[in-house]
């Protein structure tokens, strides 16, 4: 049986981190929790900062449809697309045999699948690669650069990235974000944020010409040593796609919760 009380901690740290970077984004940003379903809209270009997820635990399959045709209601009114993330360890058994036909008879199709994952291992120590520098994020320069890998990485236009993070304070003062650069040129980036007493990895990507090479667990390494050494933060969790998901084992992770990741058909 998956445990029930990680999955609400990375739907809760979720909920928590995407708060600040949406209204970082636009202070208007429809942040809402409602019952059973918390809205994190930013409604800009950058899907992942438009989000939605359901919040109920153990819920049965009734109650799961009726969320899930809320939730695809909330994303029919807004003007860009975005992404519904649905926690599977919060689901009851039964639920969770048929979300996928409950999906998409509320009008959703699955996008790609991701895990939560976390751990009580900080600090690390010091990080290295004999290929990289790493450099904080804390100019508009670094954060187009961070913003540009995010998008060429996840598959999106480079406009999407830059409107979600260009003219951030949040993202050069409060986030530990850093990029590893590769004979002067950004290769890979990683983030960590204090949030109810962890640190929350966000937005790891590497260029696709530079993968497996190990940048992406250099960096992420380097963002979790200074966010714990900035905070003195012990534990860490995260969402990982399926691309990132070998890696974070490596570093001390522990996987709990599948996460699904919806958009709207059509």
């Amino acid at each position: 049986m998956m445990d029930r009380t990680e999955s609400i901690e990375s739907m809760e740290q979720l909920a928590v981190v995407w708060r600040a970077m949406v209204l970082d984004r636009d202070p208007d940003a429809d942040v809402r929790d409602l019952p059973g379903v918390a809205v994190r809209w930013a409604d800009c270009r950058f899907p992942f900062w438009n989000c939605v997820t359901l919040t109920d635990v153990d819920a049965d399959p009734d109650l799961v449809e009726r969320r899930l045709v809320q939730a695809a209601d909330i994303m029919r009114s807004k003007r860009y697309p975005g992404f519904l993330w649905l926690f599977e360890g919060l689901l009851g058994d039964e639920a969770r045999a048929g979300v996928r036909t409950a999906a998409e008879k509320a009008g959703f199709e699955f996008s790609f699948p991701g895990t939560g994952m976390a751990g009580d291992f900080l600090p690390l120590p010091e990080p290295s690669h004999p290929d990289l520098t790493f450099v904080r994020v804390t100019t508009d320069e670094h954060l187009r650069a961070y913003a540009d890998l995010n998008s060429r990485a996840y598959g999106f236009p480079l406009e999407a990235g830059r409107d979600g993070l260009l003219g951030s304070t949040l993202w050069k003062n409060g986030v530990h974000a850093y990029l590893g650069v590769r004979e002067g040129v950004p290769v890979t980036c990683a983030g960590t944020v204090e949030a109810e007493g962890r640190l929350f990895v966000v937005l790891v990507a590497t260029a696709p010409e530079w993968e497996r090479r190990g940048y992406g667990e250099a960096v992420t390494r380097k963002a979790l040593h200074e966010g714990a050494r900035a905070t003195g933060l012990t534990r860490a969790t995260l969402h990982a796609t399926a691309a990132g998901a070998p890696v974070y084992p490596r570093i001390g992770f522990r996987p709990n919760s599948p996460v699904h990741f919806y958009a709207l058909k059509g």
